[in-house]
């Protein structure tokens, strides 16, 4: 693989200006109802919440993306996509979530059919996945069907949005500096290190790494921040940018040592700075219960839900 050609980019992010290393390379562009009590909480992002935007700002070419958006193949990305059920895989990242059965659309005699084909593409990859349901999911008892094959609910998000005008600023914070994460291999370690130790995920292989670290940088639409403070690690965030039609933000991640400083605020900050010199929309997110309170006061809007059923079925 040629070597990328960096420069070095200057964002404002905090008081004084945060350095941020990225390498130059070509956009890619592409493009069952919650329970009472879900509904509640993911509604519950009041307007009084928010600081930076209201919903008149957000355009609806933003809210179609967040809410419509298909991962599409890429490298160390597979995706079997059929009108039925879509299956994406990310072998070198064996978690449940970046592996997911997710865009289920089936007649009811259908469902069962459904689980087995995609079980059967996911059997011996050792991989948990998600199955993801939506609004749109059908048929409506699907969920019925997941809970006679023994998977049930994990988890819930909110889909959230933050138009590319939003007027958020990262704190100051004092010796923070933003690097490029895709820069080197010691830079991914740092980043993804950081990522498991934050979310209790076991830490992947050296090789694992340098796989997911190529893939993403021969993508080209990728980013990774690696958040340092005097020089050590302490947050990590990334982006895959889809313009102009939006640019999705996921894994921000700060250590216990360094939170309550606005590290997190200052990764947001950072990356809509970023899709907004992509020419992007705004910046979707999925926010989970702890993310999507601090999301909602960053002026994220909830324009969606999803919902999470673990299958380990393969594991």
């Amino acid at each position: 693989m040629a070597a990328r050609a960096t420069t070095a980019t200057t964002l404002p992010v905090s008081g004084s200006p945060v350095v941020a290393l990225y390498a130059n390379a070509t956009m890619s562009t592409s493009q069952a109802s919650p329970s009472t009590a879900a509904a509640t909480r993911i509604g519950s992002q009041r307007l009084s919440d928010r600081e930076n935007t209201d919903m008149a700002a957000v355009s609806q070419a933003l809210v179609e993306f967040a809410n419509s958006h298909r991962q599409p193949a890429a490298p160390g990305i597979e995706v079997v996509a059929t009108p039925r059920y879509q299956v994406t895989l990310q072998p070198d990242f064996p978690i449940a979530g970046p592996n997911s059965v997710a865009w289920v659309r089936c007649r009811g005699e259908e469902a069962e059919e459904v689980i087995r084909e995609a079980r059967a593409i996911i059997a011996g990859r050792g991989l948990p996945v998600y199955w993801i349901l939506d609004p749109g999911t059908e048929p409506a008892d699907f969920t019925d069907h997941l809970a006679r094959h023994g998977v049930a609910l994990d988890s819930e998000v909110a889909v959230m949005v933050l138009p590319i005008h939003a007027d958020l600023r990262g704190p100051r914070v004092e010796g923070l500096e933003m690097l490029d994460g895709l820069a080197d291999p010691e830079s991914f370690r740092k980043a993804d290190d950081v990522n498991s130790e934050a979310f209790g995920s076991a830490s992947r292989s050296f090789e694992s790494q340098e796989r997911r670290r190529k893939n993403q940088v021969a993508a080209g639409n990728r980013r990774l921040l690696l958040a340092t403070v005097a020089g050590e690690p302490a947050g990590s965030a990334g982006l895959t940018l889809f313009p102009p039609a939006g640019a999705i933000i996921n894994a921000g991640a700060v250590l216990p040592k360094f939170r309550g400083r606005g590290i997190y605020r200052a990764m947001v900050a950072a990356r809509l700075e970023m899709a907004r010199a992509a020419g992007a929309e705004g910046l979707t997110v999925w926010g989970g219960e702890m993310s999507a309170p601090i999301l909602a006061r960053l002026g994220f809007q909830t324009v969606g839900w999803r919902r999470f059923y673990l299958d380990t079925s393969a594991v």
